[in-house]
């Protein structure tokens, strides 16, 4: 059915592309150092493009569905008419990754064994929770507390100073010097060295049998009712937005984990006669520190995890650079297309979140192959990647990309991410979590800004962004790297700067109809987001040249 649907697609497209191909092939002839077609990317073929992916037909573009493969299939049909080269696995336009999504089994026990020969079986729900991300499997060990439970040895920090193989791993939940902008834990930023499975991957490397996980009492006093976030963690009815992890992440980890209350850790530190709070206060070290055994203590815990499988797919599509050189190298242009898909009637179109900037990047793709056409074929290659499942887990198609990258990463000089650049940042007084971190601004002040994120990691980038801008005068701000709305790590950029490719994101900026049902078509600044578009477009072509 798949190959119906392309072809459907393609003759969809194919009378309103050769029309655009005409206009943009008797523009004016751009100056010297312009990228070349650079005026063929208009408002008017955005707001098209946005208009059929972000459509109420398409119900919000939500995993599994098919108008979700629909809009897959739609951009690679573009990509074909195009001219690109498929980009995808064994020839195809597609990189295929598999989603995870986890519910609870019925076998999830924990038994605390004392050395005075008492037995306590807290239960699961009340005292304690598995996590998804963890492993079946039953364990019988002794316990260990080991900080935060972070390895990193590019800061010369370690938290398993000792022995913990064939131990169970007591960790603290988050990171050192978390509300500390100086920190070389990447500042306010959740660093990815504290993401909790990879703690888990950090504590199964040095021989850890098992992780228990317990709220950092000493930043976060934790739940008011651990049952209560228990519930909220595995509710009774799956919601319609679950929670998902890359598979290939998850196969990794074999090894349960487990979420404990205080009060739960408390019992297991009665040996040490050390609370919870003296630990957790003195795990806030440069170095790391020294694993701690909880004397007397044995933990058996029994895990029942069940993963569910659902396939999903990124879009890629690439035009050959001309240098025989240089072309072995790529510049990558991204954004994700998926959203939150619908409730009943309530459509969560996401127009700017992200049809705006997958538009963009089928735009930018138009513009290159004109060019090529035209005989000015970039010297680099250039890479056009529409990553799905950003939105879930999240930035699951980008994580995917970079464990099985279809260009070598060592040979990715660049990566320019668009997502969401079709409005103006507005955050309101008393918008809540959803802008947290993040000063009341409004709309109107926003009118000619766009953000530029992680230029902090990749100056070379950054710089290269501003002058590319001397042309299209748009106000780029730079101040969200080290900011706690963790917006760094919060769009398919990021996966890159883990794996040391200089990366950098387009972002107009968070506003209230984000993820709700008014991100429309209609509302998307399409005089601004035409000018970001070409800034983008000139930034890539100076980088492929």
């Amino acid at each position: 059915m798949r190959g119906y649907v392309l072809l459907a697609c393609a003759l969809l497209v194919a009378s309103a592309l050769q029309a655009r191909g005409q206009q943009a092939a008797s523009a004016s002839a751009a100056p010297v150092g312009s990228a070349p077609f650079n005026d063929s990317i208009r408002k008017a073929d955005l707001k098209a493009d946005i208009d059929l992916m972000a459509g109420d037909r398409t119900r919000g573009r939500f995993i599994g569905t098919e108008q979700y493969a629909w809009t897959a299939d739609f951009i690679a049909s573009r990509f074909a008419r195009l001219g690109l080269k498929p980009a995808g696995e064994a020839g195809t336009w597609f990189h295929e990754f598999d989603l995870v999504a986890v519910t609870a089994g019925r076998h999830n026990t924990l038994e605390v064994a004392g050395s005075d020969g008492t037995t306590w079986r807290p239960q699961h729900g009340q005292d304690f929770h598995v996590h998804r991300f963890g492993a079946s499997g039953r364990v019988q060990a002794p316990v260990v507390f080991a900080g935060f439970g972070i390895t990193a040895p590019a800061l010369g920090y370690d938290d398993y100073r000792g022995d913990v193989k064939g131990r169970i791993v007591l960790i603290l939940d988050h990171e050192p010097g978390e509300r500390d902008a100086n920190s070389p834990f990447d500042g306010v930023v959740t660093a990815e060295a504290a993401v909790p499975f990879r703690k888990v991957l950090a504590a199964q490397a040095r021989g850890a049998v098992g992780v228990l996980f317990v709220s950092d009492v000493h930043n976060h006093r934790g739940p008011s009712s651990f049952a209560a976030a228990a519930a909220a963690y595995w509710p009774e009815v799956t919601p319609r937005i679950d929670r998902y992890f890359l598979r290939d992440f998850l196969e990794q980890v074999r090894i349960p984990a487990a979420q404990i209350s205080p009060s739960l850790a408390a019992t297991l530190l009665q040996g040490t006669g050390k609370t919870l709070d003296r630990l957790a206060s003195a795990s806030e070290s440069a170095a790391g520190g020294t694993v701690v055994p909880l004397a007397g203590q044995s933990v058996t815990l029994t895990t029942d995890v069940v993963r569910h499988v659902i396939p999903d797919r990124s879009v890629l599509g690439l035009l050959e650079g001309s240098d025989t050189t240089l072309a072995s190298e790529v510049v990558l242009i991204s954004a994700h297309h998926d959203h939150n898909g619908a409730d009943g009637n309530q459509i969560y179109n996401g127009a700017d979140d992200n049809a705006s900037g997958t538009a963009g990047v089928i735009d930018i793709a138009e513009a290159y192959t004109l060019a090529a056409q035209a005989g000015r074929r970039p010297r680099r290659s250039v890479l056009f990647a529409v990553f799905g499942s950003e939105e879930r887990g999240p930035l699951i198609g980008s994580w995917a990309y970079t464990e099985r990258p279809s260009r070598p990463l060592d040979k990715t000089i660049a990566v320019i991410n668009m997502d969401m650049i079709g409005r103006h940042m507005e955050v309101p007084a008393g918008g809540g979590a959803r802008f947290a971190g993040l000063p009341v601004q409004t709309a109107e002040s926003n009118r000619n800004s766009v953000n530029v994120i992680g230029g902090s990691r990749a100056p070379t980038l950054k710089a290269a962004a501003e002058r590319a801008n001397q042309v299209f005068g748009l106000t780029l701000k730079t101040d969200l790297d080290n900011n706690g709305s963790n917006l760094l790590r919060r769009s398919d950029q990021w996966p890159f700067l883990q794996r040391g490719v200089p990366a950098i994101w387009f972002h107009t900026g968070l506003h209230p109809d984000y993820h709700t049902v008014f991100d429309r078509p209609e509302k998307i600044e399409y005089d601004k987001m035409e000018r970001i578009v070409r800034l983008v477009h000139q930034l890539s072509w100076d980088l492929a040249q």
